[in-house]
């Protein structure tokens, strides 16, 4: 009887979530890419550039979760819209807190990748 539980277990995990795997690589492959573009733009357009950018969003990655990623690049993209309607984008502390979690990932990135 032991055996029977044990493989209804075992079948059961993948359906509590993600993998360890999956949840260490969240980020989807064209976010990575946009990251690597925009920052060969700004850094150069050399093999050597585009080593350190993939490596600084993977270590983005394993710091930052990927949602966190996303609301803090739509809230620096609400602060560049400007205008009365995106004033709360540049005062509310939460918006502030996710800003500073990225701009936190994006140094330690830079440490270890440039």
């Amino acid at each position: 009887m032991k055996l029977p539980a044990l493989l209804l277990s075992l079948a059961a995990l993948p359906a509590y979530g993600q993998s360890v795997a999956q949840q260490l690589n969240d980020y989807p492959t064209a976010a990575r890419a946009d990251y690597v573009f925009a920052c060969m733009a700004t850094n150069g357009q050399t093999r050597q550039t585009l080593e350190k950018c993939a490596c600084s969003i993977d270590e983005i990655a394993t710091i930052l979760p990927y949602d966190k990623y996303v609301e803090a690049e739509t809230v620096l993209s609400m602060r560049r819209t400007g205008g009365e309607r995106m004033a709360i984008f540049q005062s509310a502390a939460s918006a502030s807190a996710l800003v500073a979690d990225l701009r936190r990932a994006q140094a330690e990135a830079e440490v270890i990748c440039f």
